[in-house]
């Protein structure tokens, strides 16, 4: 009943500020303040701007949805501890964020999953910061940490992949984190403070993580500079359950359990009990060259060290802890030690004139990084001496992107024609080797396993943005790009196999048709087919993940989509609502499966093509300031997905099951999100907001559909608290509590439980 309860009060709080919002545009009643008032200020969300004199849409920055979070709505009303929390309340996506540190925050949307990493892009200004080596959850995750929350003036997310100027990865979505640049000396000091209350099975504990952060910015004639430094320590809650289908031998203490598809899993411990020390040192240096040009470096340090621990359940039959010799704790036992270097030079010009130009290089080196850990157990609670290393040194990528804008009838005129080019290389390099001493990773003997390889892609495009009359904008343009896999090599046991050189192509066409039917009313149509080329690990990595080992598939294909999508958006007094519905066709689909295959004693991961896969559905996204009494604001959204995989000749299951007519993996059918925060007065602030997301499968057939288990994609309803207090124009202090009613839920690992999170901040 509570729990029918919560999740009434997410999905009710959207459609209650739709309706109040049409009310009110239809002439229903007013208590905003007078337009005359001294304190009334333009509020703006996503593409709207708007205020209590002028309620028109703003003018369309990107051919299709698009929403945006600012930074003092992020200050004053999220739980945010790293920058990807700024956006998880923007509609339709998700960061699986399990922990703070998390190494693998990826970003869902609302077509595709949390295993997804490569289907969207995202920037910081016109760096890319998108890790498109891998496509999951182990090194796919974008680099958050290359810029500071304080750096942060606000985020955009483009829906889709209805540009040109993007690659066929922008299939889930363009995110840029868009900076600001202090036009005077400023410095900023931060402590922040968050514990977990956590209790799971046998697991009971308050987990902490604190962190301090220090960013100091200004500008010294046309140099412009802002750095950042941010260190963490942090304790997390187990990411991990060590499960057998048995009791060990001579051994008491185990949980009961299943795992997510019904079958005995009896739990035998926790694993994965990580303590990050994370280090962030970022900077961002600006130099206008002429009044027009602009250049921007960015240079980013991140550097992390970790051990994760276990805590087992058995005891033998003396009462002493034990692991019954089950390799699971040794694999959820490790080390690991990891540096890694950003840098990024764009030169940008901004005439408003008839031409302009950017040029961007970035550069991603895994400098070190490396996890060790014991290669099995003995008796009691002891492992072995010897154990296995696993690098990614010398993986990494490299970026270049040309664009140039024609304004044949000057700035604002009919026509603004954009043509560019883009190159990448990206380099996986990821050896595990035998250690004879497992704590001393310079012990290293003989290789164990070994995958390696590149990718490169070319591209070319052009697009017109063409104001085919008053109130009638048309977008049309097309992307073409060249792809190679190439140096492909894979090591397992005594097998070394050199791969096959793989090579396509393809043309992406993009159409938007914008029709302003007035000041307060834009309808937008919008077609494209995108094209994502495999990454080189899903190509070639060959990995251990706890007990889960994932195998390489050189003989992948390009998946193609066909995407389009309907919106129609309403601007209101101080508000606005936007309808969108969308259809994605995806032929090919690279999609991760992880099974038991025969004569194999452990689970393997794998990626293969899925056949045709079809996402459509239908989201809605309302905003509106002083709702009902000054200072009340609300803002949701709800969206559904209907994500069915129509064709897949290839999927073969031992206990003849068909995953057609069955829901894509890592796609929830509902998501929703919904915020209240009230301001008193302009010092207070107060939030209350909630998340919902429906059940998810992560088997092709969807024979996972025991929940709450370790392993398991549960619906969740997680409710967050935030009050905000400047309490003068230096300092500031907040506190909250994420998921203060204490859901307890897995999206595989279990989730962060009731957490309490206070900060103070000192501007100067």
């Amino acid at each position: 009943m509570r729990s029918s309860f919560l999740r009434g009060a997410v999905l009710g709080l959207p459609l209650t500020l739709l309706a109040s919002s049409i009310a009110m545009a239809q002439g229903g009643t007013d208590d905003t303040p007078d337009a005359s008032a001294p304190d009334q200020k333009v509020t703006s969300l996503g593409e709207v701007k708007v205020s209590a004199a002028t309620q028109k849409l703003a003018a369309p920055g990107f051919p299709a949805t698009l929403a945006s979070v600012p930074a003092e709505q992020v200050e004053a009303t999220i739980n945010a501890v790293d920058v990807e929390d700024a956006v998880k309340y923007l509609p339709s996506l998700f960061v699986r964020k399990r922990n703070y540190g998390d190494t693998q925050p990826v970003l869902a949307t609302r077509t595709w999953g949390v295993n997804s990493s490569a289907r969207t892009l995202v920037y910081i200004d016109d760096i890319p910061i998108s890790a498109l080596i891998a496509n999951n959850n182990t090194i796919g995750a974008p680099r958050w940490g290359m810029t500071s929350p304080e750096a942060i003036d606000h985020i955009d997310m483009l829906y889709g992949p209805f540009s040109a100027a993007y690659a066929g990865n922008s299939m889930g979505g363009v995110m840029h984190i868009v900076t600001r640049m202090p036009d005077k000396t400023e410095v900023t000091v931060k402590q922040t403070e968050a514990v977990q209350s956590f209790d799971l099975y046998g697991t009971h504990g308050n987990y902490s993580t604190s962190q301090t952060s220090l960013t100091a910015g200004g500008r010294s004639g046309k140099l412009g500079w802002f750095f950042g430094a941010n260190a963490m320590n942090s304790f997390s809650q187990p990411l991990s359950f060590i499960t057998g289908a048995i009791t060990p031998a001579g051994t008491s203490g185990t949980v009961p359990a299943l795992n997510k598809t019904g079958q005995v899993a009896n739990v035998y411990g926790a694993g994965g009990l990580l303590h990050t020390r994370m280090l962030d040192l970022n900077g961002e240096l600006t130099y206008d060259i002429t009044p027009e040009w602009k250049a921007t470096y960015l240079v980013g340090y991140w550097s992390n060290h970790g051990q994760s621990r276990t805590d087992t359940y058995l005891t033998d039959a003396s009462g002493d802890p034990t692991y019954g010799k089950v390799a699971g704790f040794a694999s959820n036992t490790y080390q690991l030690s990891a540096h890694h270097l950003m840098q990024g030079l764009s030169v940008k010009s901004d005439t408003k004139g008839d031409y302009d130009a950017s040029f961007v290089v970035t550069h991603y080196g895994f400098l070190k990084d490396n996890q060790w850990q014991p290669a099995g157990v003995t008796t009691g609670t002891g492992v072995t001496t010897n154990g296995r290393l696993a690098s990614y040194g010398g993986t990494g990528w490299s970026t270049a992107d040309a664009t140039g804008i024609w304004r044949p009838q000057g700035y604002g005129g009919a026509h603004e024609v954009s043509v560019g080019a883009h190159a990448d290389e990206y380099t996986l390099d990821n050896p595990t080797t035998n250690l004879s001493d497992w704590e001393d990773p310079d012990s290293l003997t003989t290789l164990y396993s070994a995958g390696r390889g590149k990718t490169r892609t070319q591209a070319l495009w052009l697009q017109d943005a063409w104001t085919l009359a008053p109130g009638w904008l048309f977008t049309l343009g097309g992307r073409y790009e060249w792809w190679k896999a190439s140096d492909g090599y894979n090591f397992s046991g005594k097998t070394a196999v050199q791969q096959p050189v793989e090579k396509a192509d393809g043309f992406s066409p993009k159409a938007t048709l914008q029709w302003s039917v007035a000041d307060d009313w834009r309808i937008t149509g919008s077609l494209a087919k995108a094209i994502r080329f495999p990454t080189v690990g899903e190509l070639y990595q060959l990995v251990q993940t706890g007990s889960t080992y994932s195998v390489p598939n050189p003989d992948l294909k390009p998946e193609t989509v066909r995407s389009g999508e309907l919106a129609v958006e309403h601007a209101i007094e101080q508000g606005m609502v936007r309808l969108s519905l969308f259809q994605e066709n995806t032929k090919d689909a690279l999609i991760s499966q992880t099974s038991t295959l025969p004569n194999v004693a452990v689970p393997v991961t794998f990626v293969t093509n899925v056949g045709k896969l079809r996402n459509r559905g239908i989201e809605l996204a309302a905003q509106k300031t002083n709702v009902l009494i000054n200072g009340l604001d609300l803002s949701g959204s709800v969206t559904f997905v209907d994500s069915t995989i129509l064709s897949n000749d290839s999927f073969a299951s031992a206990t003849g099951t068909t995953s057609e007519g069955k829901h894509a993996p890592y796609v929830p059918r509902w998501r929703a999100t919904a915020v209240a925060t009230y301001r008193p007065d302009a010092a207070w602030a107060f939030t209350l907001a909630g998340r919902y997301s429906g059940k998810q499968y992560s088997t092709l057939d969807n024979t996972d559909n025991t929940p709450h288990v370790f392993g398991a994609f549960d619906s969740f309803t997680v409710f967050d608290l935030r009050a905000h207090y400047q309490i003068n124009e230096h300092l500031a202090a907040s506190f909250g509590v994420d998921n203060f009613t204490n859901q307890k839920y897995y999206l595989y690992h279990p989730f962060p439980q009731r957490t309490y999170v206070a900060d103070l901040k000192l501007s100067l």
